[in-house]
C-alpha cells in the first residue's frame, strides 16, 4: 500500500529540507521537488497536501520562481511559508510590497483561534521571521488570521479552498509552536493519519535493493560513521556475501578511530561482512600538499576516495554498484535542488564526473539523520554505533583550516580526543548534537615555562541540534571548559591557545569548512 504523501515545492530557501523533516516527524512521508513541477506530475504524485517553501526572491521581481497558478484549482490543501505566502497572495490577486519595517529573528505574533491552522496555539506565540517584503493586502475571499506589531498579514487563509499561508517559518525550532501548526496542517487540514514508519522503510528498502541489485557485486564505502554503517548493514541484510565493504584510512580520522572501525566491522567483529581496510594516509597527504581552499580539499578527498574504491574493485573483480551513505541534508547542502549551494558535500559534490561503476546506490538518500538512527535501531545495530557523533567524509581535512599536513592532523586528533573525553566525563556528551575540536591556521605568541612560544590556536565547536539543518551553540559549563583548555595546552604539542566557537547555524555551518 502506498504511503500518504505531502509535497514540498522548493522556491530556493535554506529551510526547505527542514520542512520535509518536520512533516516526517508527524509520521507522514514527504518529498521536496522543484517549484516548477508540472501540474501533471503533481497529479501523478497525488499528495494529501502541498507546502510552498520560503525563498530569497521578491515575487514582483523579474525571473522570480513562480509555479503554475492552476495548482490552486486542483483541490489539494496548500500551505505557503514566507515567500510561499507572498506568492500565494500575488498569484491570487493580493498585493505584495516592500515592507516599511523588515522582520528578522524571533518575533511575537498574535493569532486568531478561528483558524484550524492555529488550533491549540497560544494567542501570542514566538515565531521566526525572515522577510523584507510583506503582504500588503490579501486576495478576495481570504481573511487575516495573524499579525505582528509591524506586519499586518502574518498569516492568511481561504478555508473553503483549503489555502493557508504564514509569513514566518514554523519549521524552524525558534518558532515555539511551529511544530504544532504543521501538525494541524498535516492532520486536521490534509487529513493524514501518519503511516510513515521506519520499520516499513527497512522492509521495503531490503526488498527494493534485492530487486535492483539481483546477482550483482556491490562495493560499500564504509567510513565507520552512522550513515555508512547503517547503509552497510542494510545492504548486508539484503544481499549478504555479494557485498564487500572497503574502509579507507585516509589519515584524517579521529584518534584511534581506524582501529575501532576494524574491530567492529572486520573479521573479528559481529557482522558477517567482506571487509577490506586500505591504509592510504600518505597518498592523501601528498594529494593535499599545498592546498588551502576548502572546496578543493573536499573535491580532492572525494575523488581520491573514488579512485581507491575503483582500485579495490579491480582487485575483487567486476563490481556493478557503489554504495554510499548519502543522506538528505548532504544533497541539499550540495545545491542539487533550487537552493543556494552552501558547500560541496563529500558524498555528492565531491564525486568526480567519471567513475568506473555501473551505478551509485544511496539507500539512505531520502532520510534525515534522526531517521537514519531509527533505521539503525530497526536493524539491530548497537546504540554505541547508532548514536555515534557525526563525522564528515573528508574527516579532519575540513577541521584543519588551510593546508593539511601529518603534523597538523596529529595536533587536532589529540586536542579532539581530550575534548571528547572531558565532555564524556562531565556527563554532557548525550546532550550535545555534535562537538569536536578544529585547528585554526592562526599562530600567536605565548609563554610556557618562561619561554616564548609561537603556536597554533584550537577552536572548540559544540552545538545543540536534532536535525543538523539548524543548530544552537552549546553552553558548556565554564569549569569543564577550564579543564579542557588546560589539558589541551599542556598535553598537545604545538598549541598555546584554545577558543570557543559561539556561533549558531545559521549563519555558520556546523563544520568549519
Amino acid at each position: 500500500m502506498e504511503n500518504e504523501k505531502i509535497l514540498v515545492l522548493d522556491f530556493g530557501g535554506q529551510y526547505n529540507q527542514l520542512i520535509a523533516r518536520r512533516v516526517r516527524e508527524c509520521n507522514v512521508y514527504c518529498e521536496v521537488h522543484p517549484y516548477n513541477m508540472s501540474i501533471q506530475k503533481i497529479k501523478e504524485f497525488n499528495p494529501r497536501g502541498i507546502i510552498f517553501t520560503g525563498g530569497p526572491n521578491s515575487v514582483y521581481s523579474e525571473n522570480s520562481p513562480i509555479c503554475d497558478p492552476e495548482i490552486f484549482e486542483l483541490g489539494y490543501p496548500i500551505l505557503g511559508i514566507c515567500y510561499g505566502c507572498q506568492l500565494m497572495a500575488h498569484l491570487l490577486g493580493g498585493v505584495v510590497a516592500h515592507a516599511p519595517v523588515s522582520e528578522y529573528g524571533k518575533t511575537i505574533v498574535d493569532v486568531k483561534f478561528c483558524s484550524i491552522l492555529f488550533q491549540d496555539i497560544n494567542p501570542k506565540t514566538t515565531v521566526w521571521m525572515s522577510h523584507t517584503d510583506y503582504v500588503q493586502s490579501v486576495p478576495n475571499d481570504f481573511k487575516i488570521t495573524a499579525h505582528t506589531s509591524v506586519c499586518p498579514v502574518a498569516a492568511m487563509e481561504n478555508a473553503n479552498k483549503k489555502l493557508y499561508a504564514v509569513q514566518f517559518h514554523p519549521e524552524v525550532m525558534h518558532s515555539v509552536e511551529g511544530m504544532k501548526m504543521l501538525q494541524n496542517f498535516v492532520y486536521k487540514i490534509c487529513n493524514c493519519v501518519g503511516d510513515w514508519k521506519m520499520a516499513d522503510f527497512v522492509k521495503n528498502s531490503i526488498r527494493e535493493l534485492r530487486e535492483k541489485i539481483k546477482d550483482g557485486k556491490v562495493l560499500c564505502a564504509l567510513s565507520g560513521g552512522v550513515d555508512s554503517s547503517v547503509a552497510a548493514v542494510l545492504l548486508s541484510k539484503a544481499i549478504g556475501q555479494q557485498l564487500t565493504c572497503v574502509f579507507v584510512d585516509h589519515g584524517l580520522l579521529r584518534k584511534n578511530e581506524a582501529d575501532e572501525v576494524e574491530a567492529v566491522f572486520g573479521p573479528n567483529g559481529p557482522y558477517q561482512l567482506n571487509f577490506i581496510r586500505v591504509n592510504a594516509q600518505d597518498r592523501f597527504y601528498e594529494k593535499l600538499r599545498g592546498v588551502t581552499d576548502p572546496e578543493k580539499k573536499r573535491k580532492i578527498i572525494g575523488e581520491e576516495f573514488i579512485r581507491v574504491f575503483e582500485e579495490e574493485a579491480n582487485k575483487i573483480g567486476e563490481v556493478d554498484f557503489l554504495v554510499q551513505g548519502t543522506i538528505y541534508p548532504d544533497v541539499i547542502e550540495s545545491g542539487l535542488g533550487k537552493s543556494a549551494t552552501i558547500k560541496s558535500h563529500h558524498n555528492v559534490g565531491g564525486l568526480p564526473s567519471v567513475i568506473k561503476f555501473k551505478e551509485i546506490v544511496e539507500p539512505l538518500r531520502l532520510l534525515f539523520k534522526d531517521e537514519v538512527r531509527k533505521v539503525g535501531l530497526e536493524l539491530g545495530i548497537p546504540n554505541v554505533l547508532v548514536f555515534r557523533q557525526p563525522f564528515p567524509g573528508p574527516g579532519l581535512g575540513i577541521r584543519i583550516i588551510g593546508e593539511v599536513t601529518k603534523e597538523k592532523v596529529k595536533i587536532v586528533q589529540d586536542a579532539d580526543f581530550i575534548f571528547r573525553e572531558e565532555i564524556a566525563k562531565a556527563g554532557i556528551d548525550k546532550q550535545l548534537g555534535q562537538f569536536f575540536a578544529a585547528l585554526t591556521n592562526m599562530q600567536s605568541v605565548g609563554v610556557m615555562g618562561d619561554e616564548r612560544t609561537y603556536d597554533y590556536a584550537i577552536a572548540l565547536r559544540a552545538v545543540m541540534t536534532s536535525d543538523f539543518m539548524t543548530a544552537d551553540w552549546a553552553k558548556i559549563p565554564y569549569d569543564v571548559l577550564d579543564v579542557i583548555s588546560t589539558r589541551i595546552v599542556n598535553e598537545v604539542k604545538g598549541v598555546n591557545r584554545v577558543f570557543l566557537d559561539c556561533t549558531s547555524k545559521p549563519p555558520a555551518t556546523i563544520e568549519f569548512e
